[in-house]
């Protein structure tokens, strides 16, 4: 890549449009794209309003810090709540709401929550406190794993015994799968997501084409990569010979990242895990291996937490689906906003109803109140 206007060219984006009307289907088909940064992407450049009509985006659950539930987050305040406890994490995990306050909330009443920019910054506050005990609460998909499994393994190498990890990772490829099965929405092809597959690769994607008979294509984040990329899979529908390719051969190899992976398996296992919206999906999370359980937040503290139901009125169960949208919601806007979130989606930079607020034209959705 020499310079970022290389792939913002205008003239090459109206060859590309014009390439997808003429390979657009006379049925309206659905497009997902399962990453949050792709949907920034969409929206911040206009994408939807270029396409043809018959060419529906839709957005999934692309946002870890959207899929992670309730009850996840009331677990990391109950934590944050005991004796001597620093609680770190990312920036975007304070305002998500759990049942009854946010982390940010949680930190003005006094409780020792700290913001982080990666989980070794989360180690140098253990080993700075050694009175104190650090717990990283640890989200993410397939990027940001292997970093906090080498965070882990650094711990254990300088053994340092008051770090520990409340895991809350999840694997992308599961996510897909259920949607799929679920069958609520009717979706013709996936935009994969690029900052995932650098780590994973394609070869976690085949199972959609082989047993779904769905496109899929791996795309860039800039805007010719999604056109180039949904350009690919209307390509595909026309041939009706589904397949993964990989429109971002910049940074993804179809086996991924060995490297990343290794580490990743040295210190997690897979393991089901709870979705926002999708609720318990089989092998779809990661936790601690039992060698490293020592470190898990979860069998060091005893913390009991009991389920609790969404926001009234919140839709990012089905957002988070593609089955509704954040302009359906009765709370978008009027009563849900960045500065007042009822919903996670409304809180990540990368969630489907930040993105709408941010970028989505204002008459589609009304006044504010």
């Amino acid at each position: 890549m020499k310079f970022v206007d290389e792939f913002r060219d205008p003239g090459l984006a109206k060859k590309l449009l014009d390439g997808i009307k003429g390979l657009t289907p006379d049925r309206g088909i659905n497009l997902m794209e399962v990453c949050g940064t792709h949907t920034v992407a969409i929206f911040k450049h206009g994408i939807k309003e270029l396409l043809p009509e018959r060419v529906n985006l839709l957005s999934g659950p692309g946002c870890p810090v959207c899929v992670t539930p309730t009850e996840t987050i009331d677990r990391a305040l109950a934590l944050a709540g005991l004796s001597g406890i620093v609680l770190a994490t990312f920036g975007d995990m304070m305002k998500v709401p759990g049942s009854s306050l946010s982390l940010e909330e949680a930190k003005a009443r006094g409780q020792d929550v700290r913001i982080v920019y990666s989980s070794l910054d989360a180690l140098e506050i253990a080993r700075q406190n050694p009175q104190k005990k650090a717990i990283f609460f640890g989200i993410g998909f397939e990027t940001t794993s292997p970093s906090i499994a080498c965070t882990i393994l650094k711990a254990r190498e300088e053994g340092i015994k008051n770090f520990f990890l409340l895991p809350a990772h999840k694997l992308i490829p599961p996510a897909m799968r259920a949607i799929l099965e679920t069958e609520e929405v009717n979706l013709a092809g996936f935009i994969s997501p690029g900052h995932v597959s650098t780590i994973i690769g394609s070869k976690p994607y085949e199972f959609i084409s082989k047993e779904f008979d769905v496109p899929c294509v791996i795309a860039g984040f800039e805007p010719l990569d999604v056109l180039q990329s949904i350009y690919m899979l209307l390509l595909q529908i026309r041939e009706a010979r589904p397949r993964v390719e990989i429109q971002y051969r910049r940074c993804v190899k179809p086996e991924g990242n060995i490297k990343a992976q290794e580490e990743l398996d040295k210190v997690f296992e897979v393991s089901d895990s709870s979705w926002r919206g999708l609720g318990t999906i089989p092998d779809s999370g990661l936790r601690l291996r039992k060698e490293f359980s020592s470190f898990d937040a979860e069998k060091a503290f005893d913390i009991q937490i009991e389920s609790s139901p969404e926001p009234k009125g919140c839709l990012c169960g089905e957002i988070l689906r593609g089955v509704r949208s954040p302009v359906e919601c009765s709370l978008f806007v009027k009563k849900c906003t960045p500065e007042h979130p009822i919903g996670p989606c409304m809180v990540s930079s990368e969630g489907t109803c930040d993105t709408y607020y941010k970028y989505h034209r204002r008459k589609d959705y009304g006044k504010t109140t």
